[in-house]
């Protein structure tokens, strides 16, 4: 950390926080931080940018952070994430999207920690074994630590409920696999996105904490507001 006048300067609580009046905040600490501290920021008319996605998918902390951007003015911003195309699966909206799946591959070690373990034998799995098919809400819920970009991908499409998400564990992979595929009126599309993993968390690909900077730098999100107006 740099060291003088111009050194970031932390502080511990949400008031100070808020003392500081910030133009944005981004939040890259969990969902149980979304819901703990985000209402505060937003309700105080501070604009946040949350990585941690997944944490929309509880209906709860969801209404929780509307009611408080309703009262504060301020934007819940959702950034591409990890994700490329996002673009497209929104605008595909228009034009008549029917189906989208999102499949995740990430190789056995990345699945350490999670609800797979109970389902899997992460340790002598076969090349390729899927784990969870089920909706975006479902995979959130039950695997908050990956389906960040399965909510954003449910988010800019058809939603939570209809948005289908396939988890793998692959041993054909060493770093997170994202497949995108979308079909509808408009046509059909599938994109691939091969991210290199954190290397303190194969969980999570480094795009991520690079879209993030993008975006806080371009000052660019999309409103979670309006993905909600479907």
């Amino acid at each position: 950390m740099r060291e003088g006048r111009s050194a970031p300067r932390a502080v511990h609580d949400v008031a100070a926080l808020v003392a500081k009046k910030p133009d944005i905040v981004l939040e890259c600490a969990g969902h149980q931080a979304v819901m703990q501290y985000v209402p505060a920021l937003l309700s105080s008319g501070i604009n946040v940018m949350i990585s941690s996605v997944g944490g929309l998918a509880d209906t709860g902390t969801s209404e929780l952070l509307m009611d408080a951007s309703e009262r504060g003015g301020a934007q819940l911003l959702i950034p591409a994430g990890a994700v490329a195309g996002l673009d497209g699966l929104a605008a595909a909206r228009f034009g008549g999207l029917k189906n989208v799946t999102y499949t995740s591959l990430k190789p056995p070690h990345a699945w350490i920690g999670t609800r797979a373990e109970s389902l899997i034998d992460l340790a002598h799995t076969s090349e390729e074994e899927v784990f969870f098919e089920g909706n975006a809400r479902d995979a959130a819920l039950q695997f908050p630590k990956n389906a960040n970009v399965a909510v954003a991908v449910a988010l800019a499409g058809l939603g939570l409920e209809l948005t289908r998400v396939r988890l793998v564990s692959s041993r054909a992979v060493t770093d997170p696999l994202g497949i995108i595929y979308a079909e509808g009126d408009f046509g059909h599309f599938r994109f691939e996105i091969f991210g290199r993993a954190a290397p303190d968390n194969p969980k999570t690909s480094l795009l991520t904490a690079y879209s993030l900077l993008q975006s806080a730098r371009l000052g660019v999100g999309q409103p979670l507001s309006k993905l909600l107006a479907k």
